[in-house]
């Protein structure tokens, strides 16, 4: 089999980002940890009007005489308020208010890409690529915010730090994961990742899936390509790591309780990751049920229960580790700021990003809100966006990561240096 064979092979079968050494085995060699990120893709686009209230904006509740959330001290489903009087935050995500109240949890208002698009598979493609709009790049941006930080901290081992491999030590890790069934896009590119759905269920993935175990191991064993014989090594490291948190993974800590869910379960199990300390950097999973063009407030009202559920049991599940994770959640866009005649809203354009967790500027609603009259909406139908999403995840990376320069991770745009998340 040709070197080219071998390298279309990996990609076909499911695990073609294992081919980059880097981000894993760079933070070995430095000795660099960063502290973990975490994303939450909230696929379908969620109404960010309804999960964070503009209550104090007369020109809502004109556009949604039946879909509104009342403003606060109406009723049982009147929106709890927020400090400010601006915004309230939906009753459905209660189990969330506490942390904003606390400062550890904000919401980013009026966010979004800056594509005018209203496809689904569109929009998702210009969020993960992290280009803007389209693009003939085929990978994610965090998948090159990984390669950034490993060349970013390989610097000094370059300068002469010793390494893991000139020390003899080993010290292989997970890195980054996907906990879903295929590796999304904003993950794909060089940098490893790997997606498994289950922490039981860890295998390859895609046609050749069935060559997994000895014969998958030979094939690899005898490749010649050095950078192949690592990736295949990395890949039955990683299953090693994960049969040790297995068996070592401890129960969610007292008075912690994930709702019986599919989000529910994946937060649970990157909590897991986190707290057996396998070196997981990044960990992305997703959401849906968010494409509301029926039903709308029957439809939030469980989506948002599930998800303010999940990610308060997540972040209580990590005690004092929740100090060194970011959580970020994340929708394709928005929907229709006036409401359509099947009790639902229509694809919009801007939305809400929550960002919690160790660092975080929290308690504040950060937002240029311009409001919801008519003549400043987009296309005088949608929420206008007035921060890019790239700006918030420029601002964590930053932050958080320490990434001083993102130019590499999101090419062509200059960050908002006045946004001020931590």
């Amino acid at each position: 089999m040709s070197s080219f064979d071998r390298r279309a092979w990996l990609r076909l079968a499911g695990i073609g980002a294992l081919g980059w050494l880097a981000p894993s085995l760079a933070r070995a060699e430095t000795g660099v940890r960063r502290k973990p990120l975490v994303v939450v893709v909230q696929r379908g686009a969620l109404d960010g009007l309804s999960w964070v209230v503009p209550h104090g904006d007369d020109a809502y509740y004109s556009a949604r005489p039946q879909l509104a959330v009342p403003a606060p001290g109406r009723g049982a489903d009147a929106c709890l308020p927020l400090p400010g009087g601006r915004f309230g935050l939906h009753p459905a995500s209660q189990p969330l208010l506490a942390l904003y109240l606390e400062g550890r949890l904000g919401f980013v208002h009026a966010v979004g890409t800056p594509a005018a698009t209203r496809s689904h598979f569109d929009a998702q493609d210009v969020l993960e690529s992290g280009t803007g709009g389209a693009s003939s790049r085929d990978d994610g941006f965090l998948n090159r915010a990984l390669r950034s930080a490993a060349l970013h901290t390989a610097a000094p081992q370059a300068a002469g730090t010793a390494s893991s491999a000139a020390t003899g030590s080993s010290a292989a890790t997970l890195g980054a994961v996907a906990i879903q069934s295929r590796l999304p896009r904003i993950l794909r590119g060089d940098a490893s990742a790997l997606a498994f759905e289950k922490l039981t269920d860890m295998r390859v993935r895609g046609p050749a899936a069935k060559l997994v175990g000895k014969t998958f191991e030979e094939m690899y064993a005898g490749a010649v390509d050095e950078a192949l014989r690592s990736s295949a090594s990395g890949a039955f490291d990683a299953d090693a790591l994960l049969g040790r948190v297995r068996t070592r993974a401890p129960s969610p800590r007292d008075g912690v309780v994930y709702p019986k869910s599919t989000l529910g379960r994946r937060m649970r199990q990157i909590a897991q990751l986190l707290q057996a300390d396998v070196g997981v950097e990044l960990a992305v999973t997703e959401s849906g049920g968010w494409d509301t063009h029926v039903d709308q407030n029957g439809r939030l009202q469980r989506g948002l229960t599930d998800q303010a559920q999940a990610l308060r049991a997540f972040l209580d599940d990590l005690g004092p580790l929740a100090q060194e994770v970011c959580l970020v959640t994340v929708t394709e866009f928005g929907r229709t700021v006036a409401q359509n005649g099947s009790g639902g809203t229509d694809h919009g354009h801007g939305s809400v990003m929550m960002v919690a967790g160790g660092g975080v500027r929290g308690g504040a609603v950060h937002s240029r809100w311009d409001g919801l009259e008519r003549d400043v909406l987009f296309e005088q139908r949608d929420l206008p966006i007035t921060i890019d999403q790239r700006d918030v995840f420029a601002h964590v990376l930053r932050q958080h990561w320490g990434l001083g320069d993102t130019s590499l991770v999101l090419p062509g745009f200059a960050a908002d240096p006045l946004l001020a998340l931590g």
